[in-house]
């Protein structure tokens, strides 16, 4: 019998998909939306905030670094993973509720490329229509990051910054091979930043876009599984 689309043929299991995010109103946002559609299993983990909580919470839920390693008959199959959650933006034209797509993290490691991020980007442009999704470097901070620091990041060529992402895709990577990937919405930008009047209203819209993107973390976990040409 024919596999069915979108699935590994034969009995091979379907890779679980992870979900890391670091505040609980992220978690929230990301649970909305949902199971339907998802190929396989799906964790949604809070990390806590800063990279220190990421890696700890990536190394219990991965394992002790051998995991994705294996690539023998019968072996299981690494975990995607995906950082989500809200971010600073860092280009002039930026709106809370934009979506990034990470081409690269950047952090403290170096720099960790993303994997099918055309396919994410594609993807999120039919999930969230009317916002506007950026793809670029997405850079990592330890603290809120405002004004001239803000200006000195966006010149570094990065579009957004966390406190996250760049620890998630690292400490991946080092439990395993695996696909990664970093998508963020904006909650605050150059014109827009979080001590201003109207931050309640940019919170709204950027929650309500990431309860939105679940259908296309599901469509580039499912490309993962097709054949490669």
């Amino acid at each position: 019998m024919a596999s069915a689309p979108g699935t590994p043929p034969g009995d091979a299991p379907v890779p679980p998909l992870l979900i890391a995010c670091a505040l609980g109103i992220e978690r929230l946002a990301l649970r909305a939306g949902g199971r339907g559609g998802a190929p396989g299993p799906v964790t949604v983990l809070r990390t806590g905030m800063g990279p220190k909580n990421t890696e700890r919470a990536l190394a219990r839920a991965l394992g002790d670094g051998t995991e994705g390693r294996e690539a023998g008959p019968g072996a299981a199959p690494a975990a995607g993973v995906i950082a989500s959650g809200f971010c600073a933006g860092l280009a002039p034209g930026m709106h809370p509720g934009d979506v990034v797509v990470a081409e690269e993290t950047r952090g403290p490691w170096g720099i960790t490329p993303c994997t099918a991020t055309d396919v994410l980007t594609a993807a999120l442009t039919r999930a969230v229509p009317g916002r506007t999704v950026h793809t670029g470097p997405l850079t990592a901070s330890d603290h809120v990051v405002r004004g001239q620091e803000r200006a000195e990041l966006a010149a570094t060529g990065a579009i957004a910054v966390d406190m996250e992402s760049a620890a998630t895709l690292h400490s991946a990577l080092r439990a395993g091979v695996r696909p990664v990937a970093a998508v963020r919405v904006v909650v605050d930008a150059p014109e827009h930043e979080l001590v201003r009047i109207g931050t309640v209203r940019g919170g709204i819209s950027a929650f309500r876009v990431l309860r939105a993107v679940l259908p296309a973390f599901y469509e580039w976990h499912r490309s993962l599984l097709l054949p490669r040409r």
